[in-house]
């Protein structure tokens, strides 16, 4: 992509999926860990793609050569492969297809059976849902319900000619990104020996708690901990994982740098959502970038706290 055009677009906006927990926000604040920890021109990985908002936005603006992404969910890995495999039919879908109830009504029957449909069927019906539904949580109804009254309506986080941009602009970096659907512990398992010392893994599972409202696949408690132990196995790699911020996770990661603070995001309610990320032994941490307001950090076993969050800290 041209330099003129990386800067033209706005930080979050590289992905054409609509995600809750706003990651969008954290690529500015993966750029500068990249770039801190010279992991420039490598590999980036999400076990846990969903939207994919900080992988592409990594790519498109030049700061990693390749881009590994992974998702449990059919439906999630068949627009993925829609997208880099079949792209003029998943845009022609895109362009032609009237956004209405009647056509969501239809999506919601081909993501309900899924083993009746091609990958670019369902690939479209999931993009179609995502972009129609409210947050873009697959278990919610359509934006404006059916009487269609409100201020939204169901169109509303729909501008076709914007999505077919980012489409085209992912699409074009193709062979650069490999595209998995694989539970999310097997595929560490079985990549850890691949990657070498210039690769990031991001690692963003399900929310521990409120999971069963935002997530296509839920974890339960031993999931949580199968994922620590999986990470814990990743001996001289980098990565991240972050969160929502709760005593549990903490219980899971207590060797590890951590890292908490608010995020602004939109699943069902704009509210700041309080999270942490942890981090592998030897990744510099830098400081967090405005959209992020920091609440306390331990990295390398030196705590620091915000002033005004001393009295009250979670943790301490």
């Amino acid at each position: 992509m041209p330099e003129a055009a990386r800067r033209s677009v706005i930080s979050g906006r590289y992905s054409p999926l609509r995600y809750p927990g706003g990651k969008g926000k954290l690529a500015k604040f993966m750029s500068d860990l990249i770039r801190e920890n010279n992991l420039c021109d490598g590999t980036y990985v999400e076990p846990y793609a969903g939207g994919a908002a900080v992988a592409w936005e990594l790519l498109l603006t030049g700061l990693v050569r390749r881009v590994e992404i992974n998702d449990v969910s059919l439906p999630v890995f068949a627009f993925w492969k829609a997208m880099l495999d079949d792209t003029d039919s998943l845009i022609k879908r895109i362009h032609d297809t009237p956004i209405s109830i009647k056509q969501w009504d239809k999506c919601k029957r081909i993501y309900k059976h899924p083993e009746d449909h091609n990958l670019t069927e369902l690939g479209f019906a999931f993009f179609f849902l995502n972009r129609t539904n409210r947050s873009g949580i697959l278990n919610a109804g359509m934006i404006g319900g059916r009487s269609q009254l409100g201020k939204w309506k169901i169109d509303a986080r729909f501008n076709k000619v914007e999505l077919i941009e980012r489409i085209s602009r992912i699409a074009m970096y193709r062979k650069r990104i490999t595209v998995t659907q694989e539970d999310a512990v097997t595929f560490l398992e079985k990549r850890r020996n691949i990657w070498n010392p210039n690769t990031l893994l991001y690692i963003d599972p399900p929310y521990y708690e409120k999971g069963q409202s935002l997530y296509l696949n839920a974890y339960r408690p031993d999931d949580h901990h199968s994922v620590s132990e999986a990470v814990s196995s990743l001996v001289d790699l980098n990565w991240v994982v972050s969160y929502d911020d709760v005593r549990p996770i903490h219980d899971l990661y207590p060797k590890h740098s951590w890292l908490q603070y608010t995020l602004n995001y939109s699943a069902r309610n704009k509210v700041k959502g309080r999270e942490a990320m942890f981090f592998s032994p030897k990744l510099e941490v830098p400081i967090l970038p405005k959209q992020m307001q920091e609440i306390a950090r331990q990295i390398n076993k030196k705590r620091y706290l915000r002033p005004e969050t001393r009295f009250k800290h979670l943790y301490g």
